[in-house]
C-alpha cells in the first residue's frame, strides 16, 4: 500500500496530548507545592495562613504549564518534582529547629545534631513508636513527592493556546510580581505603606528565603573560627597569676546543679506562675526555717529549647558558645575552664550526668576527676521515658555516693538534672528523704503512669501544664535536698540551663534564666548579693541580665582574696 502524500503522525508519550488531564493537574500541582511550601510555616505559626500563597509554586507550575509535551520537557518535570524531596526534608528540619530551639536550621551545624534528635525520639516513645514515626513520615514525604512527579508530568502541552497554557502564564506573571513585590520592596509598591500590595492575598517566597538564610548563615560560620578566636583572645584563658585561688569559700564543697529547661518564664508566664511562684514562695520561708542564707540572679543563656551542652559550658569556660562550631572549637584547643580553677584551688571535681548513655569525650576535655554517666549511677528503678532516672534519686545519689565518700579534697561537683526535661510525663511525688527513695526501685509504680508522650503532646494545653508540673517537681526535689543537706560545708548553686521551647515562652520570651545561690554562712552568698543578686527566691527584673560567659570570671575573682 503506497504511503505517498500522507503525513506521519506523531506515536509515543512524547507527543501525546494532556488537555482532558491538564487543568486539574495545574490546580492539584499549585495546590500540593503551595503546601509543601507553606506548610513548614503554618506550622510554627500554629495556624493556616496568611501568607497563603508561596510565590515559588506558581513559578514552578506556571513555568512547567508552557512547556511543549517533548521528552526533555517530561525529564524537567519529572526532576522537578523529584527536588521537592529535599525541599521538604529542609522545611521539616527548619520547623523543626524553630520550634524546639527558637531559631532557624543552620545546615552548616545541624546535620551535627541529627543523632541528638533520635535518641531524644527513641528515649521519649520508645525504639518501636520512634521507628513507627520514622517510618510514617518517610512514607509521607516519599508519597507527596511521587504525587507531585506524576503530577508535573501532565503539565507539558501540545501545541496552542490551549486553557492550560492560559492558566500557566498567569501563574507566571503573578508569580513574578509576588516575586518582585516580596524580595526588592518599594519598586513596585511604595515602601513603608502599611498593607500596599499588587497582589490581593498575602504571598511569600518561603524557598528563596531558605536559600538565602543558609547562605548568610554559611557566611557567618565561615568568619566564625577568626571572631571566636578574638573572643577567646580578650578573655581570661586561666587564674595561675591569682594567689590563693578560690580561698574565699573556705575550703566548702560546691554543687552546681543545672535544672533542665528552666528559665524565667516558669515564673514569669501567667501559664505558669500560679504553679511555680508557690513553690518558690516556699522555698524561701523553707530556707530560712533551716538557717541557710538564699539568693536568687538571673543569666543570660545561649541557647533555648536544647543543647543544653552550651549553657553548660558558657558558665564554665567564660565563653559565649551560641552554637556548636563554637563549642567544638573550644574543645580543640587547650584553654581552661573553672574545672580547672577548682583543681588550682585545691579541689577535687565530679559531673554527674544521668542522662549520658554513651561515650562521652567531653567530659574529659572538661577535666573531671570522675563522671558518673548513666550506667555509672545504681538506679534500679525504671526509666521514665526520656528521663533515665527521677531528679530526687540523682540528689541522694550526690550525697550518699559521691559527697559522703572518704576524700581528702573538697568537691566541685556538676549535676545535670533530667526531670524537667520534655515530655514532661509522668510526674512524680517528692518522696519524704533519701531513705525511702532507696536504689530508685521505690519508683515502679510510675514506670506506664501518666499519659503517653505521643498522646500527651496532641493537646498544647496539656503541654503547657506538664512543663510546669515537671518544673514545681525539680524545685520541689532541689529544696528537700536543701535543707536536708546544706550545711556550713556546701554551697549550692541550682540554675537553669536554658529556657524551653518557643511552644512553652512563646516567641518573645527572654533567653534568661534563674540562678539560686544556698549556703548557710552568709558572708558565701554577700559577693552574689555585690554582683546584683538579690535576698530570697526571686531576681530583681529591673537589674541588667548577664550572660552565662560572665560567670565564671566573676565567680573566680569574687572568691580570691586580694582579686580585682
Amino acid at each position: 500500500m503506497s504511503h505517498e502524500g500522507r503525513t506521519a503522525e506523531p506515536s509515543g508519550p512524547t507527543h501525546r496530548p494532556s488537555a482532558g488531564w491538564g487543568i486539574p493537574s495545574f490546580v492539584a500541582g499549585l495546590f500540593l507545592l503551595n503546601i509543601i511550601l507553606l506548610g513548614s510555616r503554618w506550622l510554627v505559626a500554629g495556624t493556616v495562613g496568611p501568607p497563603w500563597v508561596a510565590v515559588e509554586a506558581l513559578l514552578v507550575v506556571g513555568t512547567l504549564s508552557l512547556l511543549p509535551r517533548r521528552n526533555w520537557a517530561l525529564w524537567m518535570a519529572a526532576v522537578t518534582g523529584l527536588l521537592v524531596l529535599p525541599i521538604l526534608v529542609l522545611a521539616l528540619a527548619d520547623a523543626t529547629a524553630r520550634l524546639s530551639l527558637a531559631r532557624p536550621l543552620n545546615l552548616y551545624l545541624d546535620f551535627r545534631l541529627a543523632g541528638a534528635v533520635v535518641n531524644l525520639m527513641t528515649g521519649s516513645l520508645g525504639p518501636g513508636k520512634a521507628v513507627l514515626w520514622g517510618v510514617g513520615l518517610t512514607l509521607g514525604i516519599l508519597g507527596a513527592t511521587g504525587s507531585l512527579v506524576a503530577l508535573f508530568l501532565r503539565l507539558p502541552s501540545g501545541p496552542g493556546l490551549t486553557p492550560l497554557r492560559y492558566a500557566g502564564m498567569a501563574a507566571l506573571l503573578v508569580g513574578s510580581l509576588g516575586l518582585v513585590q516580596a524580595r526588592v520592596p518599594g519598586v513596585l509598591v511604595p515602601a513603608g505603606v502599611a498593607g500596599a500590595s499588587l497582589l490581593p492575598f498575602q504571598a511569600a517566597t518561603p524557598l528563596v528565603d531558605l536559600v538565602f538564610e543558609q547562605h548568610r548563615y554559611l557566611m557567618q560560620m565561615l568568619g566564625e573560627r577568626e571572631r571566636f578566636a578574638g573572643e577567646m583572645e580578650a578573655a581570661p584563658a586561666d587564674y595561675a597569676h591569682l594567689p590563693g585561688l578560690l580561698e574565699g569559700l573556705g575550703g566548702r564543697d560546691v554543687v552546681m546543679a543545672f535544672v533542665e529547661s528552666y528559665g524565667m518564664s516558669s515564673q514569669d508566664d501567667p501559664r505558669y506562675a500560679p504553679l511555680v511562684r508557690p513553690r518558690l514562695d516556699s522555698l524561701e520561708v523553707r530556707m530560712s526555717r533551716a538557717g541557710l542564707t538564699l539568693a536568687t540572679g538571673q543569666l543570660e543563656a545561649p541557647i533555648q529549647g536544647g543543647q543544653s551542652w552550651l549553657g553548660h559550658g558558657s558558665v564554665l569556660t567564660g565563653l559565649w558558645l551560641s552554637n556548636q562550631f563554637r563549642y567544638e572549637l573550644y574543645l580543640a584547643g587547650n584553654r581552661e575552664n573553672l574545672v580547672d580553677d577548682f583543681h588550682r584551688g585545691g579541689y577535687a571535681s565530679v559531673a554527674i550526668m544521668p542522662a549520658i548513655t554513651m561515650a562521652w569525650p567531653e567530659g574529659e576535655r572538661f577535666g573531671y576527676n570522675r563522671i558518673f554517666p548513666r550506667q555509672d549511677i545504681p538506679y534500679r528503678g525504671p526509666p521514665l521515658n526520656w528521663v533515665t532516672m527521677p531528679d530526687q534519686f540523682t540528689w541522694c545519689f550526690l550525697e550518699h555516693d559521691v559527697r559522703r565518700r572518704d576524700r581528702e579534697r573538697p568537691l566541685f561537683m556538676e549535676v545535670a538534672l533530667i526531670s524537667s526535661h520534655a515530655p514532661w510525663t509522668p510526674i512524680l511525688p517528692v518522696l519524704s528523704g533519701c531513705d525511702e527513695v532507696g536504689d530508685g526501685s521505690v519508683f515502679q509504680p510510675w514506670a506506664d503512669a501518666g499519659e503517653r508522650p505521643e498522646e500527651l503532646w496532641l493537646d498544647t494545653e496539656r503541654v503547657r501544664e506538664h512543663f510546669a508540673l515537671a518544673v514545681d517537681y525539680a524545685l520541689h526535689a532541689a529544696m528537700v535536698y536543701a535543707e536536708t543537706y546544706v550545711d556550713d560545708g556546701l554551697v549550692l548553686i541550682v540554675l537553669g540551663d536554658h529556657q524551653p521551647a518557643p511552644l512553652i515562652t512563646g516567641d518573645s520570651a527572654s533567653m534568661a534564666v534563674p540562678v539560686h545561690i544556698i549556703a548557710q554562712d552568709p558572708e558565701v552568698v554577700r559577693p552574689f548579693l555585690e554582683w546584683g543578686f538579690s535576698p530570697g527566691a526571686y531576681p530583681d527584673p529591673q537589674l541588667p541580665v548577664l550572660r552565662m560567659d560572665a560567670f565564671r570570671d566573676w565567680f573566680v575573682r569574687a572568691f580570691t582574696p586580694g582579686a580585682e
